[in-house]
């Protein structure tokens, strides 16, 4: 078993953060709508204004070498914590890193949990649903997109919810 650190990310951080975030993200190519994909996906301004706006990203490194392997981020919002931006190396993959970060997230809160993450992204999708999460109601989802994140419409529009309760 690899040498595994769970710890909120600093500045120091943010080039290995973005390129985690851009690498991970490659997977929505073709996949979401072509007018929602942008490379890079997340440049490093817009990952400083996520950060601004109050998203703590904590990641996952590993090996003594401390490499970044995966990063998630939550954010308190009025009643309910979001789960924002959540991404894995694809080399990471598939070994528990997702669930690693997720666990550590929900064990540090005692209110409802929130994700939105793209329709046609069936692999973040049936992540959360393996981890508890259950997708609500197209009427549900805009009503919360709404009151909860600060998101285009176009996005609302080609986007799902899950929800877990605490």
């Amino acid at each position: 078993m690899r040498h595994v650190t769970i710890r909120p990310c600093t500045d120091a951080d943010l080039p290995a953060m973005v390129s985690v975030i851009n690498a991970a993200a490659t997977a929505y190519s073709g996949v979401i709508p072509a007018d929602r994909y942008h490379e890079p996906y997340m440049p490093l301004d817009e990952l400083r204004g996520e950060i601004d706006a109050g998203v703590r990203f904590w990641g996952l490194f590993e090996g003594f070498e401390a490499a970044l392997a995966g990063v998630m981020g939550d954010q308190d919002v009025d009643d309910v914590t979001l789960i924002r931006h959540a991404y894995v190396r694809p080399e990471s993959q598939r070994e528990g890193v997702g669930g690693r970060l997720l666990a550590h997230l929900e064990g540090s809160t005692q209110r409802p949990l929130l994700v939105g993450t793209w329709a046609d992204a069936w692999w973040a999708v049936a992540f959360y649903e393996r981890h508890g999460f259950t997708l609500v109601t197209p009427a549900e989802k805009d009503r919360l997109l709404h009151r909860y994140w600060s998101i285009p419409e176009r996005q609302v529009e080609t986007s799902v919810v899950l929800r877990r309760m605490k």
